[in-house]
């Protein structure tokens, strides 16, 4: 007989899920802002090896304290809760073991990056909550410095970044760097006012602002420019493979379990990238033969980057080009979903300090407590490079039903914390790509040259399995990944080296989108053949995404539960 549910077992694993998240709320501060938890709101991260290593020895404890709960003694709910809870402890026990943290800082991603962004998380209605902006404008400083000692800490160990990924960050950091504090983009908040606050308290928090980004961001940001240039850079590694790091090797290949959560060699995953690309080269072919096209794939490719009509001349004719597609979208969702989010989402520009790093799109969460929107942010810098028949696939994965409506659903779901935000990229990712293709059940790519956008999009992601393991695992060098990616996709140089770039400074990460659709795709076509005329497509999304983020192994395991139920 089963084993009946022991109520004390479930209250303290739950006592532990409680104790785990309030420890993770006060450890990351801006994290616990972004999650609509607001104690906080006045602190910045403690930074330093020493809290690393406290935080490695607390959640070894955290995983003790799991490992005595019996599992058997929890109901299907909360098993689910337990198995994910595991695998998150272990990853983060083994992130913090190979020590990744001592590189902190790349060209496009980084502290020095997401902080300007701290006015559009945090709550600006009242005095107080001016207030508590000001002392995070102040903490800047000892941040910079706490990043700055990691890295001091990563050179006397071995740990730190290939020299190519930090190209471009003096660009980064110099718009930073001002003489007058009303030209910093964090002054924003205090040249416009909620109604709330009385004009004695504006000028009163103006100044204090002022004097918080004089005295604090901008030599943050300044000490952070001399550091890289002077004794960063020269200490960093030629070689760009996380192999070649100190126990590098262990460290990729926890990094390719943890981002597509199966138990899958980097030459698996080669292997797997290299047919994928292979099949979806034969579907471009095929496309454009359709189109008439007379002329290999690199002709057609630079036919498309000469067309004139796949270009527009302003940041607002891309916007508007990109709201139209959103527009549609979001008319055709209901009939493929039961479940859609309450909350909706924005379209805003990269910031022009990030703009010419950053990726060609990205989505920005909604707030964990409903009082922000989530965000599909659009890169309008470089016109020239940004085809217009790439929209809809892209709309399609970052805002709905991609990125937005699975998040932001996720968010709306009474899940634990751990849960609600989590970050299961695998799924995440995969959800969003497995998005970009639901778009041909939506009516979209009726245009080929849109059908070829897609293929565009699903054959770079094939590409990174490719180029990623290879640069990691297989000695490519970085030239070797752009060239495969110049040969095979059809981004831009300026896109593929950012990329490729990308993949160098995270390694793994680029696994997950392709990895999690190929699952997500095998998981449908198995439920349709199985099911037949009983298989239900709205049913189907409503078992992905009713849980949010799920390991592949576990939801594997859940659809494979529903379809016994269906078939029962």
């Amino acid at each position: 007989m089963p084993t009946e549910p022991a109520p004390e077992t479930s209250d303290a694993f739950r006592q532990l899920l409680a104790d785990e998240w309030e420890a993770r709320m006060r450890d990351n501060p801006l994290l616990a802002t972004e999650c609509g938890d607001h104690r906080f709101n006045d602190r910045l991260p403690e930074v330093s090896a020493i809290a690393y290593e406290g935080r490695l020895a607390r959640d070894r404890s955290f995983l003790d304290r799991l490992e005595d709960v019996p599992r058997t003694d929890l109901d299907g709910r909360d098993r689910l809760d337990y198995d994910i809870f595991a695998g998150v402890l272990r990853d983060r026990i083994a992130d913090l073991e190979f020590r990744a943290y001592l590189m902190p800082v790349t060209a496009s991603a980084g502290f020095h990056n997401l902080f300007p962004d701290i006015a559009n998380t945090a709550p600006l209605n009242t005095a107080q909550d001016y207030e508590a902006f000001v002392a995070r404008l102040a903490g800047f400083l000892a941040y910079a410095e706490g990043h700055i000692g990691l890295m001091r800490a990563g050179m006397a160990a071995g740990i730190v970044r290939p020299r190519i990924v930090m190209d471009g960050i003096v660009e980064a950091l110099t718009p930073h760097i001002v003489a007058d504090a009303a030209a910093s983009v964090l002054y924003a908040p205090f040249e416009s006012f909620p109604d709330a606050i009385g004009e004695d308290d504006r000028a009163r928090l103006r100044a204090a602002g002022a004097a918080a980004i004089l005295d604090s961001v901008v030599p943050g940001y300044q000490a952070l420019l001399d550091f890289v240039v002077n004794v960063y850079i020269p200490a960093t590694r030629d070689e760009i493979g996380a192999s070649a790091m100190p126990n590098g090797r262990a460290y990729y290949e926890h990094c390719v379990r943890r981002y597509t959560t199966l138990e899958v060699t980097p030459e698996d995953v080669h292997a797997i990238g290299l047919r994928e690309v292979k099949r979806i080269r034969g579907e471009m072919l095929a496309l454009i033969a359709g189109v008439g096209f007379e002329g290999d794939l690199p002709a057609f490719l630079d036919s498309l980057h000469a067309d004139p009509r796949f270009y527009v001349d302003t940041p607002e004719a891309l916007l508007q080009h990109v709201a139209l597609i959103c527009k549609r979208i979001d008319g055709e969702l209901p009939r493929l979903f039961s479940l859609l989010p309450r909350t909706p989402y924005g379209i805003r520009e990269i910031p022009a300090y990030a703009a010419p790093k950053s990726t060609t799109a990205y989505y920005f969460p909604c707030a964990g407590d409903g009082t922000r929107a989530g965000n599909y942010y659009v890169n309008t810098y470089g016109l020239e490079s940004r085809p217009l028949f790439e929209y809809e696939a892209l709309s399609l994965h970052e805002a709905v039903p991609g990125h937005h409506l699975q998040l932001a659903l996720q968010m709306e779901l009474d899940l634990p914390n751990f849960r609600r935000f989590g970050d299961v990229t695998a799924f995440i990712e995969g959800w969003a790509l497995y998005s970009e293709r639901l778009g041909m059940e939506m009516g979209f790519y009726q245009d080929p040259y849109t059908d070829f956008g897609r293929l565009v999009f699903e054959m770079w992601r094939a590409t990174r399995l490719v180029v990623d393991t290879g640069m990691h695992a297989l000695c490519w060098t970085r030239q070797q990944a752009i060239d495969y990616m110049a040969e095979h996709t059809a981004l831009s140089l300026l896109n593929i080296t950012n990329e490729v770039d990308r993949y160098i400074g995270w390694p793994g990460q680029a696994l997950a989108y392709k990895m999690g659709e190929i699952k997500v795709r095998e998981l449908r076509e198995r439920s349709e053949s199985e099911l037949g005329d009983d298989f239900d497509i709205r049913d189907f999304h409503r078992i992905l995404l009713e849980d949010g983020g799920v390991p592949l192994d576990l939801l594997e395991a859940k659809v494979e539960a529903w379809i016994a139920e269906q078939r029962g």
